[in-house]
């Protein structure tokens, strides 16, 4: 007789999973579920309703675990062992904010740092209802304080540690803002350490300062620190990786529109490496966000002289028009309309007419984009008909098709 054959009792069954309950919790309506499914279904949406009879479920309510139930599911497992049934361990009590406040305390004991460091991290990873927990327990500013500490003393132990418990919980980003310029001080330390090693240090340092820059308050972003700005930089020019490259780019992205981070941005070398970013042909995401960026600093007139500094500046966004995707494209267009309009010499539309620029910029008028994108791409060419009026694809798709008004 295998498993398969034996008749297990429907009450013993979840009725979200129709698993054997591991850990059977009853809730307000009187219905029994195991733990973790239940959990599942309430943290996909917090105003559901209870599954089986669909009543309306109160906000804060507790999972009141079904001792005697659990009991009866474990012995029914222990009399069918040998028909291949495994034994359900007794498990572990919910975790509590004495646990969590105890291990809080051992942070700062260095005897006790590493154990404590390590334990939360394992908590954190192993489900929902501990994020909860130790979310509302202080542990997010706990180890924001950690890190500060770590930096200031420059010892390295523990940060990986505490990033690794930031980049699985939620963090309360009003619990941060009085030392959020001490705690982008210590993540650009981070950043700065060696050229090439700590790799997955430096990207959970970005991953982190990603979740923390999204969230803040645009106030807090206008008087960004150019070491900062440049440590973010570090990470492009050493290539990390994917991970960390996209990161360290939304980053940047976020700060641009505030305050004079363009100018620091622009000043720290930003426009050369995000030209020799997209020149080694980064993934679809790390191109949008690279010609975001580049959009943004291109409307400055010291990001436009650097973007034509670089041999390659107006070829690399001419070539990825159409090769990447409809936001890459009104991007690149952006680019090339600002080049355009403010610093057109002579030389720089001979330019765009050598590497393609132009032509491309026809095509957009004829391919499937928005009525944006056309339409800027129509500014430019009208904008310089008279310098470019003798070219082929000027007087087919401009002269006849949009003739200038």
């Amino acid at each position: 007789m295998s498993m398969d054959d034996v008749e297990i009792p429907q009450y013993f069954i979840c009725p979200i999973s129709l698993q054997i309950m591991k850990d059977p919790v009853t809730i307000v309506t009187g219905i029994t579920y195991d733990r973790e499914s239940i959990e599942q279904w309430l943290s996909a949406d917090p105003n559901t309703c209870c599954p089986v009879t669909k009543q309306p479920l109160p906000k804060d309510f507790d999972l009141t675990p079904n001792h005697t139930l659990r009991r009866l599911i474990q012995a029914w497992c222990v009399t069918n062992a040998a028909n291949g049934v495994d034994r359900i361990p007794t498990p572990k009590s919910p975790l509590n904010n004495i646990h969590i406040l105890k291990l809080l305390q051992d942070l700062w004991c260095p005897q006790l740092q590493s154990k404590a460091l390590r334990r939360l991290v394992s908590l954190a990873a192993e489900n929902e209802r501990n994020r909860k927990c130790m979310m509302e327990a202080g542990v997010a500013k706990a180890m924001v304080s950690m890190i500060i500490a770590c930096y200031k003393k420059n010892v390295i132990d523990g940060v990986r540690e505490a990033l690794n418990v930031l980049s699985i919980i939620s963090i309360p980003i009003a619990e941060i803002n009085l030392f959020i310029y001490d705690f982008f001080d210590s993540i650009a330390w981070v950043l700065r350490r060696g050229k090439a090693n700590h790799v997955e240090l430096k990207t959970d340092a970005l991953l982190v300062l990603k979740s923390v820059v999204e969230l803040v308050c645009s106030s807090l972003l206008e008087r960004l620190k150019p070491d900062f700005i440049v440590a973010i930089l570090e990470v492009l020019r050493y290539n990390l990786s994917p991970q960390a490259n996209k990161a360290a780019l939304q980053v940047m992205l976020d700060a641009c529109p505030w305050g004079r981070n363009k100018v620091k941005i622009i000043e720290a070398g930003a426009v050369f490496d995000l030209i020799e970013l997209d020149l080694s042909w980064p993934d679809k995401r790390t191109s949008e966000l690279n010609f975001c960026i580049l959009d943004h600093l291109c409307s400055c007139a010291d990001g436009r002289a650097n973007f034509l500094a670089h041999p390659a500046g107006i070829a690399m966004v001419t070539k990825k028009i159409f090769r990447v995707s409809p936001l890459t494209d009104d991007r690149a267009v952006r680019i090339l309309a600002s080049i355009c309009k403010f610093s057109a010499t002579n030389e720089v539309l001979q330019e765009m007419l050598n590497v393609g620029a132009v032509a491309k910029l026809c095509m957009v008028l004829q391919a499937d984009t928005s009525s944006n994108v056309k339409e800027k791409a129509r500014d430019v060419l009208r904008l310089h008909n008279n310098i470019w009026g003798n070219s082929p694809c000027i007087q087919l798709y401009l002269l006849t098709r949009f003739p200038a008004s």
